[in-house]
């Protein structure tokens, strides 16, 4: 009887997929969606993380977001898998309590954890959010609303409250 020894030896893949905020490169782990990523984003993994390219993967995750983009879908509905620490997944399920169009500021995140004095910890697992857009971290301010930090850089970041404010895209910058 030879016990199944459990090797996390978890399968990647990846694709590249246009936005109207540049590409997006979406990351598979074993079919569930673990990344999503912008150009020049900060915190991006090395690109030899993200396994081979492959088409026609994550169609599930593509459509919501094309629908999403079209001003169509204000919740996404997917199964993720995100790789992180325990307080960072508790912050990542907190940014997918944000209603669309809404903001919290990093404070208001810290007190829902239960942990109010958190907030630079919170901002740190904010900003390391794998699953941009899908998990909405651009939806977290500064505590006067201001745009304080973003992975994908401040003007995505205004640009996608702006959307989501009034559903207007404030235009294509690349």
């Amino acid at each position: 009887m030879h016990k199944h020894l459990h090797l996390h030896l978890h399968t990647k893949q990846h694709s590249v997929v246009d936005s109207p905020y540049g590409p997006l490169t979406l990351v598979a782990t074993d079919g569930m969606l673990s990344g999503l990523y912008m150009t020049d984003q900060r915190h991006r993994p090395p690109e030899e993380s993200f396994g081979e390219r492959a088409t026609g993967i994550l169609g599930e995750a593509v459509r919501q977001l094309d629908a999403y983009f079209a001003g169509e879908l204000k919740e996404f509905d997917l199964e993720l898998s995100l790789d992180g620490t325990p307080f960072q997944r508790g912050v990542w399920a907190q940014l997918q309590q944000i209603p669309y169009g809404e903001t919290w500021t990093y404070g208001e995140l810290a007190e829902r954890l239960g942990n109010p004095a958190a907030s630079r910890a919170v901002g740190l697992a904010n900003g390391k959010n794998p699953v941009g857009i899908i998990v909405p971290c651009h939806r977290v301010v500064g505590a006067a609303g201001s745009l304080t930090g973003y992975g994908g850089g401040l003007e995505r970041k205004r640009r996608l409250l702006a959307f989501e404010a009034g559903g207007v895209d404030a235009g294509r910058l690349f």
